[in-house]
């Protein structure tokens, strides 16, 4: 018997890790465990938790998703103490197997440090070369592992100023959060790239890739971490920055504006800014550059939603519930004579008929990457009746791919590289098509005062790709 697997994502854009860390709480792991749940969508590989009572460090990993990884209580009580770090991971360099699962744990001479990453480091392949060259052996295929690596080699005395050494040599994006028995420690790259946030409740102080991890611990939202900075946080102590790179100005940021148009959940902060005001304010700017004339709105759910609401209500058209998602469907094994490429996007959406027949339908949805899913989609809407589909993307053309963190094609894979708007239209089977331009995207209103990287969409890498091979070949 033939079986093969189906990734439900085939078009979408894979997210973004996410992180968590507690210290100052009775109850860290079940506390991180929590964040963690929250923190779900920015990815579905990979769990994992690590704890300290003060002295020891206590881990448990597992692939999948954390209600896996933790399926009840006794799955927590091994993971004593006041302070935790946790990770959410899908693989943008390393294999996915258990071994590259986060956060990782070293012993060295400098004592027990655990890690977590957000992001990619763009020179970790040729630092690796480097060391390994020197007799470095390294267990997991991970660019944090690298980074690790740095620290145990600095020469440094503590465990903060081993990540300072570590940090003046790494390029690229990331949000880390590193645990000690004594300490946790946030850092972000020069760039700030990757999201980061502060909170406290009570005595203990929290950090988090958004804020909606915060919403649900009812944690207070203290501010999102500077470029550049390095938070260290000694058990009873406050917060203490440090800026390793030096002090870095906004101006010179490049944020990941798919934190707005994508990744990022709707009711969470990011940049220091709410996702759903400006997620509805880059809706609003699509209708006014791609109005149709219409009957209805609707979003390919759940990430378009938003957008959508922003494009009907600046169009006055009313928005409609089209496509009902199943939030049940990540992977699954089914036959090959089932009709494969159909099937998988089938069982993730299905139409609301009654809403759709006879209408002029705006379809709104965040972006386009290959467009074999758009095509089903589009192919799906028509066949219940639909008498137009004008296709809107909250978002410029993606023709590049993402050396920092996200885990897009190689730019031949990607439609908008080799094709123009016409012939992607007709490649999907839309009566008309619209992107966001670049510029109206960065004249949304309420974007943060800060620089963002746009070179998905064809601007230059605000950090130059040192290894470029390392996005398809560690791992």
């Amino acid at each position: 018997m033939i079986v093969i697997l189906i990734h439900f994502m085939i078009d979408n854009l894979k997210h973004a890790c996410g992180i968590f860390g507690v210290i100052g709480s009775p109850n860290a792991a079940k506390t991180t465990y929590l964040g963690l749940y929250a923190l779900q969508h920015r990815g579905q590989e990979s769990a994992g938790i690590i704890t300290t009572d003060g002295k020891a460090m206590f881990e448990r990993k597992g692939l999948g998703l954390v209600g896996k990884v933790f399926p009840d209580e006794d799955s927590l009580k091994n993971l004593s103490g006041f302070a935790a770090i946790g990770h959410n991971r899908y693989s943008t360099t390393g294999s996915t197997n258990l071994v590259n699962s986060q956060p990782l744990l070293i012993r060295f001479f400098g004592g027990d440090v655990a890690a977590a990453h957000n992001g990619n480091i763009v020179n970790a392949q040729s630092i690796r070369k480097e060391m390994e060259g020197n007799g470095s052996i390294f267990r997991t295929t991970t660019d944090t592992e690298v980074i690790l690596h740095l620290m145990a080699r600095s020469g440094q005395s503590t465990v903060p100023d081993m990540i300072s050494y570590a940090l003046q040599r790494i390029q690229g994006a990331y949000s880390l959060l590193f645990l000690t028995p004594n300490m946790l420690i946030a850092a972000k790259d020069p760039r700030s790239i990757r999201p980061l946030v502060l909170g406290r409740k009570d005595n203990a102080w929290f950090f988090a890739s958004e804020t909606c991890a915060f919403d649900l611990l009812e944690v207070e939202y203290i501010r999102c971490l500077e470029p550049g900075e390095m938070i260290v946080i000694r058990n009873g102590e406050e917060p203490e920055s440090r800026y390793p790179c030096g002090k870095q100005s906004l101006k010179n940021s490049a944020g990941c504006i798919f934190e707005f148009i994508y990744f990022a959940r709707p009711d969470s902060e990011v940049f220091c800014t709410a996702v759903d005001k400006i997620r509805r304010r880059m809706g609003r700017q699509l209708a006014r550059e791609h109005p149709a004339d219409a009957d209805i709105v609707i979003s390919i759910p759940d990430s378009s939603n938003t957008a959508a609401l922003g494009y009907a209500r600046e169009s006055r058209l009313p928005f409609e519930i089209g496509l009902i998602r199943n939030h049940y469907i990540g992977r699954t094994f089914i036959q090959p004579e089932q009709q494969i490429r159909e099937l998988s996007v089938r069982l993730k959406f299905n139409t609301v008929k009654g809403v759709i027949k006879g209408k002029r339908v705006v379809v709104v949805d965040d972006s386009i990457v290959r467009a074999t899913t758009s095509r089903q989609l589009i192919r799906m809407i028509r066949d219940v009746g639909a008498k137009e589909i004008h296709l809107r993307i909250a978002s410029p053309p993606i023709v590049n791919p993402c050396f920092y963190g996200v885990d897009t094609p190689e730019k031949s894979q990607l439609i908008a590289s080799g094709n123009c708007v016409n012939e992607i239209r007709d490649f999907i089977g839309a009566d008309s098509l619209g992107y966001l331009s670049i510029k109206a995207m960065l004249q949304t209103s309420g974007l943060p005062k800060m620089g963002f990287c746009t070179a998905c969409f064809g601007s230059d890498y605000p950090i130059p790709i040192t290894d470029r091979g390392l996005k398809y070949k560690m791992g």
